[in-house]
């Protein structure tokens, strides 16, 4: 596997998953203008209740299958690598039942255990995405194993297309008048048509995946006729494998769902101490969990695409023993984070309330108010990154133990700042963001060590951390200079903000290559790259 293979991999999964977060804001932004910070309390939990339920399904075993894939494709094992992934759907159904009725029949005992009750509708909407994805996510992991993202890209984008038109299309319906004899308020009934919009999207990304994996047949068939091993590891063994790498994987995934799930109890609570009433406490926290925190989604969605194709192609370099390729996918896959990283924190910290009300420009005291817990969430976003790379790197060589370790560590800091910060008013659900920034810079330490540890590479640091620090700075000087220039002229923050960060790109795309934080190797190895690279020699920026 080469560097321009992980490069490509990469690209593919990070162009899907901004479609994907676009197509997320279209979603999340009119939906949260659509039914106010108090309809956004009652979603979030529901849909953090998914997100927990859906780890078991989608954290830990569709690495495992990824992981066992691939290795059984380096050594020529195709037949063992398509058993793999029958068994592996065979217990996602299994699972994906599980979730199902845990959320269709307990939804109203859990909305009031986390105390939000009006997020009981809401869970049960939800309750049949559990039923779907879990089946969709064994393809998914499959492919990935092979080397191929474009089937989980298509998929990614059909599911969310779904989610999208009809998620809204039924907040909005559900949202009127002649609905109130349904004993519902406004906000449940919208916050619950948004929430199963996920349902809707689990069956179109399904229907995608079996479409692909139809049209793969053959040529998975003609790989098999031709493997010249005829090794059958017993279904049992491979079950236990399976359980291995995931039940670790799948704790780690857990534990943030988890966490905001806490949150949720914790920071509704706390803010009562503070001494805000029961109304004002739930739009803070809406404001926290609807506003500023799914901002931080749109660039982790690139680290989740680095992330899928460094652990099939780290698993296939650790399984042959290639400690030169292994050293060479673990510190571009760093080198990749933190390029992408740097600036979106910048971005992200200089710009927040320009950003914020851009996207919300309905709910502008809100949007104003969640502003410095975005520029916290900012900080804690590099932390993230890096955190969510070396876990891929963990996975890859058989230590996906440790991640979770290292989270939990961190999470201590987390419970105890978020208790004690956010009953202090003028601190209020900044304290929670807080906390969970400084989880991230424990967590992300402890990695970092595990990782130089158990794999013995070596992190370019000029590379890797120095040019693209400088050059982010430099572009978060110079955004922040256009933006406000560009406001006083046209006293339009929507057109400020939209310019200034297409100002950043290009400023901080000059900046990586004048540093040669990029080469114009790597750049070539990229979809589109050449004709970059060729635009490059004709401006003379290498």
């Amino acid at each position: 596997m080469t560097k321009k293979s992980l490069l490509k991999g990469a690209v593919v999964m990070a162009a899907a998953g901004m479609i994907v977060k676009l197509l997320g804001a279209v979603f999340r932004i009119p939906l949260a203008n659509m039914i106010g910070s108090v309809g956004m309390a009652n979603y979030s939990p529901a849909y953090s209740i998914y997100a927990f339920l859906l780890v078991f399904a989608t954290a830990g075993i569709p690495v495992a299958i990824s992981k066992m894939v691939s290795e059984r494709y380096a050594v020529g094992q195709f037949s063992e690598a398509e058993r793999v992934f029958r068994i592996s759907r065979k217990l996602m159904m299994v699972i994906g039942v599980t979730g199902f009725l845990i959320l269709f029949f307990l939804g109203d005992l859990i909305a009031d255990i986390i105390n939000m009750p009006g997020s009981a509708l809401s869970m049960k909407t939800t309750s049949i995405a559990l039923l779907l994805v879990p089946i969709m996510s064994s393809y998914r992991g499959y492919f990935q194993g092979m080397q191929d993202m474009r089937p989980t890209a298509v998929s990614e984008v059909a599911e969310q297309s779904f989610r999208v038109l009809f998620g809204l299309l039924l907040a909005h319906f559900l949202m009127a008048d002649q609905f109130d004899i349904l004993g519902y308020s406004s906000a449940e009934r919208g916050a619950a048509g948004g929430c199963f919009g996920a349902s809707a999207g689990s069956i179109g990304g399904l229907a995608v995946m079996l479409i692909v994996y139809m049209l793969a047949r053959k040529g998975i068939k003609r790989r098999i006729e031709k493997e010249e091993t005829s090794e059958k590891e017993p279904a049992k063994d491979i079950l236990k494998r399976i359980a291995a790498i995931a039940i670790p994987i799948t704790i780690g995934s857990a534990i943030m769902p988890i966490v905001n799930l806490i949150d949720a109890a914790m920071v509704k609570t706390r803010l009562l101490v503070a001494g805000f009433d029961s109304i004002t406490a739930e739009g803070l926290y809406g404001q926290l969990v609807g506003f500023a925190a799914p901002i931080i989604q749109f660039p982790q969605v690139l680290m989740t695409a680095i992330v899928m194709s460094l652990v099939p192609m780290v698993s296939a370099a650790n399984k042959l023993n290639n400690r030169e390729e292994l050293h060479g996918h673990i510190s571009l896959g760093m080198r990749m984070t933190t390029i992408v990283a740097f600036p979106a924190a910048v971005g992200m910290f200089v710009l927040a309330e320009p950003i914020l009300l851009l996207l919300y420009a309905a709910q502008k005291e809100s949007a104003v108010s969640a502003a410095p817990c975005l520029q916290i969430y900012a900080i804690g976003f590099v932390f993230l990154a890096i955190i969510t790379t070396m876990t891929g790197a963990l996975q890859g060589i058989g230590k996906q133990q440790l991640p979770v370790i290292n989270l939990c560590i961190g999470l201590i800091a987390k419970f105890v700042l978020t208790w004690v910060l956010t009953a202090i008013p003028f601190m209020n659900v900044k304290g929670a963001v807080i906390g969970s920034a400084t989880t991230y810079l424990i967590a992300m330490i402890l990695d970092i060590i595990a990782v130089k540890k158990y794999s013995g590479v070596k992190f370019p640091v000029s590379l890797a951390f120095v040019k693209p620090l400088i050059s982010s700075f430099v572009m978060g000087a110079v955004v922040i200079l256009a933006y406000k220039g560009l406001y006083a002229v046209t006293g339009s923050n929507s057109i400020s903000t939209m310019i200034a960060i297409v100002i950043g790109v290009i400023v901080y795309g000059l900046m990586i290559i004048r540093t040669k934080t990029i080469s114009r190797d790597e750049m070539t190895g990229i979809s589109a790259g050449r004709k970059l690279a060729a635009i490059c020699d004709k401006l003379k920026l290498w």
